[in-house]
């Protein structure tokens, strides 16, 4: 095995090798990936640029280490995960400077919270490992029958960008905790942090249980998830490559989760005109990463009898959040992740600019000059006026830009609220507690969150409704449902 620490590479740039079966390797292709810091738009790194010859390698390696594994006592793969939470802990500021470099998520605000989740996450799902047990079953005085859990094989999991390291913590501890082995694709253009947490690990796990790709989508996640030897797929990222991913898993009928997108609703009634609910809905509307979150509630309902005052306490607040570089540690609000993406919600900027009908009350495009025309920074932005039928009230724009869309009846906000193919999140906002569970009860959405607009928990029940997704994550139940599967075992006594 030979050290992972970056080496200097060809332009100066860092190289950061994969992890596959205990060996830090490069692609067999000899091809790598660049890695760039969105908010300064240089490039920061080298990785791997994996292929079909390095999945098959890596599944075989899971595949080999499943077979020692999964007889490891439940309780000694939970020690390992409790001790590979130390050692994150012990590197909780380089990772999480890792992480503002590579995603221009805030190293404040977001990078630093996102690192202490992931440790909470092993943490977790370690003091859970022997929790993976049946159920006697009382079938008659002569027969004994029982369920017993078993882990599934080899996971294929696929993360994306914008929280890439706790994503990845949501996907290796409970599975590894069940018994499983994994191969991991790590997001094409945040690579870096999660490959230091797969050096992590392997400094605890035997070889080949935990297995580290660097590659695009087409060329190393589509083989991934198609390969004969893997038995379970997870997968966190957009609606049309997770219907991708359900089709790989229909030509075999493998399990499979899916954490998708989403719309989410923000639902504010009259009695919630207060500071406090403004501080809530900003969280909620996950500005401070810039919206690339698939929780964000960038569908904001306001009652019309406090919608303008609403409105202009909530551009107040989103004023004072300062916008700047990611390791900067006054940001609160980084970069846009790439290029890319800063185009399709400068896009959307332009739409609702053009909307015939529609008020530009806070942001707008990005600056041309200045400071903030060095990487791809945005505004918090927001249209009101607007209609849930309005393309910008529609799609997912993944990006600091919500629309405030006026309401008077309660059963008529529910049904705008539910007037969309997502159903991950959702927000309502109000003293009247009986008005608040009804809201909650009939609302469509996976994960409901009253009077607090924050982010998952250890523990959560996390998962969407409709086109958000399949299964649920973050929880024993979900890592039971999602990384186990049951069989009955039953004995005649008498014979």
């Amino acid at each position: 095995m030979r050290d992972s620490a970056d080496t200097a590479g060809q332009q100066g740039l860092r190289r950061q090798p994969m992890l596959i079966g205990g060996e830090w390797v490069w692609a067999a292709s000899g091809e790598t990936i660049t890695v760039e810091n969105p908010s300064r738009r240089v490039p920061i790194a080298e990785v791997p640029r994996g292929g079909a010859a390095d999945v098959d390698r890596a599944v075989a390696a899971a595949l080999s280490a499943f077979a020692t594994w999964r007889k490891l006592p439940a309780r000694e793969r939970g020690r390992l995960m409790m001790r590979i939470a130390d050692d994150m802990e012990s590197r909780h500021e380089e990772l999480a400077r890792t992480i503002a470099e590579e995603t221009g998520n805030a190293l404040r605000t977001q990078a630093r919270p996102e690192v202490r989740t992931a440790i909470e996450m092993f943490r977790y799902f370690g003091g859970l490992a022997s929790e993976t047990k049946g159920e006697t079953l009382p079938l008659s005085h002569d027969m004994l029958s029982y369920t017993q859990r078993e882990p599934l094989g080899v996971v294929a999991a696929v993360i994306p960008w914008n929280a890439p390291f706790m994503l990845a913590t949501v996907k290796i501890a409970p599975g590894l905790c069940a018994g499983n082995t994994m191969v991991m694709k790590t997001a094409e253009d945040a690579p870096l942090a999660v490959l230091k947490l797969a050096e992590i690990c392997e400094a605890h796990l035997p070889p080949g249980v935990l297995n580290m790709l660097a590659g695009t989508g087409p060329e190393c996640g589509s083989p991934l998830l198609h390969h004969p030897h893997v038995a379970k797929l997870s997968f966190t990222g957009s609606t049309g490559v997770g219907k991708l991913v359900m089709e790989a898993a229909a030509k075999r009928i493998l399990p499979v989760s899916l954490e998708l997108g989403g719309k989410s609703p923000s639902i504010v009634f009259p009695d919630a005109d207060e500071e406090w609910v403004v501080d809530g809905i900003v969280a909620a509307m996950r500005f401070t990463r810039q919206s690339q979150s698939c929780t964000a509630g960038s569908r904001l309902f306001l009652h019309r009898s406090i919608y303008d005052g609403f409105l202009e306490k909530l551009v107040a607040k989103a004023s004072q959040l300062k916008i700047g570089d990611a390791l900067d540690e006054a940001s609160d609000v980084g970069a846009i992740i790439n290029e890319r993406q800063f185009k399709k919600v400068c896009g959307y900027v332009e739409d609702g600019q053009r909307q015939a009908g529609s008020r530009l009350v806070m942001g707008g495009l990005p600056d041309t000059d200045g400071p903030l025309a060095q990487g791809y920074f945005m505004r918090p932005t927001a249209f009101a006026q607007a209609d849930n039928d309005w393309r910008l009230a529609r799609e997912e724009i993944f990006g600091p830009v919500l629309v405030a869309i006026p309401w008077e009846d309660e059963d008529e906000v529910i049904r705008m609220a539910n007037d969309s193919h997502y159903g991950l999140a959702a927000y309502i906002w109000t003293h009247d507690i009986g008005r608040a569970l009804r809201a909650a009860r009939d609302v469509e959405a996976g994960w409901v969150q009253i009077n607090q607009g924050g982010g998952q928990l250890p523990g959560h029940s996390y998962g969407g409704y409709k086109q958000s997704g399949l299964g649920r994550e973050f929880s024993l139940s979900a890592m039971l449902d999602s990384f186990t599967q049951t069989k009955n075992i039953t004995v005649n006594l008498t014979r």
